[in-house]
């Protein structure tokens, strides 16, 4: 399974730095073994201007439990941290992102793709009710793409085909601008 962290605000430690740390370091007692680990990077707010820079990484894990149960726990994660969902998309001590387990789509490919193509504004007030896999919006994120891009560079899109590799080159330049690893 591979799972994007990120995180702008402080909660339990002293830096998003410390936190995504902390919270890697929550992943074997939850049930989540961590395989790889990418670098972390620092990026600029998503969308732009909506708070302070994040640091984001990835990770790949592996784990018997189904995607709704790695799910609850990534959630269990992040509220020990002290993440709050009060704003869509607004500053967050943490945020853990189920992208991917393996090449499973859910709930169907129809259901991907009606989330995968709503349009921004649509996005940034609504939220799907159930577990939409791949994340639909991987693929045009380079926050998520680039420490992805370190761990998983071969995974194939499912639903597009395409690699990791293949949809990081695919985006605008503009898109990476101000990424960097910490």
């Amino acid at each position: 399974m591979l799972i994007a962290l990120g995180g702008n605000q402080v909660g339990q430690t002293d830096s998003p730095f410390d936190e995504l740390t902390s919270a890697i370091a929550q992943f074997s007692k939850a049930g989540l073994g961590v395989i790889r680990t990418s670098r972390l990077f620092r990026t600029p707010s998503f969308p732009a201007g909506s708070g302070p820079d994040f640091v984001n990484a990835a990770i790949e894990c592996a784990s018997v439990l189904a995607p709704g149960a790695i799910l609850d726990r990534l959630h269990s994660i992040e509220a020990r941290a002290g993440r709050a969902r009060k704003v869509r998309w607004g500053p967050r001590v943490l945020d853990l992102d189920l992208l991917a387990v393996g090449g499973q789509v859910l709930p169907d490919v129809a259901g991907f793709v009606t989330w995968a193509g709503l349009p921004l504004k649509d996005q940034m007030q609504s939220a799907p009710e159930e577990l939409i896999l791949p994340h639909p919006r991987l693929h045009e994120r380079a926050f998520v793409l680039v420490p992805l891009l370190d761990i998983a560079p071969d995974w194939r899109h499912p639903v597009l085909g395409r690699t990791v590799a293949e949809m990081h080159a695919a985006l605008d330049p503009s898109s990476l601008v101000g990424i960097y690893p910490l």
